[in-house]
């Protein structure tokens, strides 16, 4: 094969090793990536999706049927009653704001089953950030958490403890900027279990960015009543521009709508300005380009393992999301792995990522994203914020050949600065 990117061969005798030593966690990726692929395309069949569509609406946006399959197909690959997608969430974070707007009100608490949320909700919730921007908190609306044994795991027995006093349970399934495990999807039927033992009304909300078609099931299987994702994550097959879902009770998802749109008119509006069809392609791919980035993954982390880096998860775990944590020690060797990452990248290769006081973040971030589509997390990126442990959060690859190359990149732009040693 033809070394495009002068790849030192030690650095190619290595990648061999780890390729073979991969094999097994290829096949069982390849397997669920073809059940979720069948089941995606019965989801296509069984509401009659066609070309009609793809047509794109315009104002008010009045029987968008488009629009309305897309919901129907959603939900149904999702397992859920019903289903919002729309390209006008800007990010995970709004469709998360949404749902937890749309089903709670003052007086009530949610309450966070695994610790602190991500960054990006704090502000949300009220937990920092001004008052009187409308917040959670500046609505009247309660924060209780169950931190995590040893940093780690649920606390099942206080998520029992704690259910009563609140009316929706929050699990974050990846693991965020943390070293915790991300959460599979038993795991996160346990801990609905454990809610509902306490409190049998208590709405489960799974944030299941980063989550979708990494196993044959989603949490709507063990009692979620809501999930909620980016299209520009796994469920958008690297096509989707923007958007995001929520997915899951026909009547909490109508109460979503609402929010999102305005009470009464909820699901019934909203033009879609030509993007249906990436949303349609977008998913149909989906399982499959998740497996790619979890190949990715797996390669990525064996290779670092056998440089003598610390990896979470594990080459040899299950994935149970698209992102791995590589300990890479240091400042130095994170910078030189995210710009290595940059430079394997099929967009904006030649750019030079820097750290910055990134909107959202309590710490400067670095981020490593060639991409397509900006801030696309199902393409191949890396990201951290500079502070301990200089772990790279590393996710994507559209397919398995790029992101494998990405990866070999960046570890050879590391030797060529000498922080990795063959």
């Amino acid at each position: 094969m033809d070394n495009f990117f002068d790849i030192d061969s030690r650095i190619l005798a290595l990648a061999a090793e780890t390729e073979s030593e991969c094999a097994g966690q290829f096949s069982h990726i390849d397997s669920i990536a073809e059940h979720n692929g069948q089941k995606v395309l019965a989801a296509f069949i069984k509401n009659r999706v066609s070309d009609t569509c793809f047509k794109g609406t315009t104002g008010y946006g009045y029987g968008d049927i488009g629009r309305e399959t897309l919901d129907k197909v959603f939900a149904d690959a999702l397992g859920a009653e019903a289903a919002v997608v729309r390209h006008n969430f800007a990010n995970g974070t709004h469709a998360l704001s949404t749902a937890l707007f749309g089903v709670l009100r003052t007086g009530d608490t949610m309450l966070s089953a695994v610790g602190r949320p991500y960054d990006t909700m704090e502000e949300v919730i009220g937990l920092r950030g001004e008052s009187g921007r409308g917040s959670l908190k500046d609505f009247g609306i309660g924060y209780i958490q169950a931190d995590l044994v040893d940093d780690k795991y649920p606390d099942y027995d206080m998520i029992t403890e704690l259910a009563p006093k609140a009316r929706i349970v929050y699990i974050q399934r990846s693991r965020g900027y943390s070293l915790r495990p991300s959460y599979d999807v038993e795991t996160v039927g346990r801990i609905i279990a454990a809610a509902k033992a306490g409190n049998p009304g208590i709405i489960a909300v799974v944030d299941n960015c980063y989550g979708e078609f990494v196993e044959e099931r989603e949490p709507t299987a063990v009692g979620a009543d809501l999930i909620v994702g980016s299209l520009i994550k796994n469920p958008g097959g690297g096509i989707a521009s923007t958007g995001g879902y929520i997915a899951g009770r026909a009547d909490l998802v109508e109460m979503c709508a609402d929010r999102l749109t305005c009470t009464g008119m909820g699901l019934e509006v909203g033009c879609t300005l030509g993007q249906s069809r990436e949303m349609f392609l977008g998913f149909f791919l989906a399982p499959q380009t998740v497996a790619s980035a979890l190949k990715t993954s797996v390669f990525a982390c064996r290779l670092f393992e056998k440089l003598g880096y610390k990896t979470l998860p594990e080459s040899s775990e299950t994935r149970t999301d698209i992102i791995a944590s590589i300990l890479l020690e240091n400042e130095e060797n994170l910078v030189a792995f995210c710009q290595g990452i940059q430079m394997g990248s099929p967009v904006d290769s030649f750019a030079v990522p820097e750290a910055w006081d990134m909107p959202g973040y309590d710490s400067k971030v670095i981020m490593a994203a060639g991409a397509f589509t900006m801030g696309a997390s199902i393409e191949l990126s890396a990201d951290a914020p500079i502070r301990e442990p200089f772990a790279a959060w590393l996710q994507g690859g559209l397919t398995y050949p790029t992101g494998k190359a990405g990866i070999l990149v960046a570890a050879n732009e590391m030797l060529k600065r000498g922080l990795i040693s063959l």
